[in-house]
Formats: C-alpha cells, structure tokens, sequence
C-alpha cells in the first residue's frame, strides 16, 4: 500500500506560479511512473505531466508544455510540479498519481485556482 500526501495548492493570480508537492509513503525508486493530473469542474480527468521512473522521461499535456515542470526529489520520496505562468484555465484539482508493478495510487488531490 503507498500513500500519497500532496501539498501546495492554492489560490494565484494569471501569471503567477505555484509548486505541488507529493509526497510518498514508499522509497520512489520502487515506482514505476510518477504522474500529476487535474479536473476542472465539469469536465473529466487529465494527464497533466508524468515521469517515468526507469528513464527519467518526461510527458507533458500540449496546454502546459513549456510551463509545468514535473521533477522528483529523491531524499524525500517526492514528486513536485512547478507551475509558471498560470492561466484560469489551469483551474481545477490536481492528483498525484504513481504506479509499481502491481498497482497504482491516487493522492486526495489539492485545490489550485487561478484568477483573471
């Protein structure tokens, strides 16, 4: 079983910047895939940035590439996302996702909202 803990979100203004945190119950090495994803209200689920494990890849959604930055930090078994340049639209809940071999987790999720 991991747990998941995120910190970080909140209320800005367009154009500021926020960093989520996750952290997790597990050394991070013994997870595959690292992931944030947000829901805006009324819509669905979506993958916001993830980060594979083994390599060290990246992905991104096309609407924040250049933007987020997803990293991890080893000694603390975490998972951050950096948010620059926030839009309204990156209004929603984000949820810190990771996968082992077996199975995956989701965090509680943090509200993050953006203000024109």
């Amino acid at each position: 079983q991991v747990q998941l803990v995120e910190s970080g979100g909140g209320q800005v203004q367009a154009g500021g910047s926020l960093r989520l945190s996750c952290a997790a119950s597990v050394s991070i090495f013994s997870l595959n895939t690292m992931a944030w994803y947000r829901q805006a209200p009324g819509k669905q689920r979506e993958l916001v940035a993830r980060l594979i494990s083994s390599s060290g890849l990246t992905i991104y959604a096309d609407s924040v590439k250049g933007r987020f930055t997803i990293s991890r930090d080893n000694p603390k078994n975490s998972v951050n996302l950096q948010m620059n340049s926030l839009e309204p639209e990156d209004t929603g809940v984000y949820y810190c996702h990771v996968a082992t071999v077996r199975e995956d987790y989701w965090g509680q999720g943090t509200q993050v909202t953006v203000s024109s």
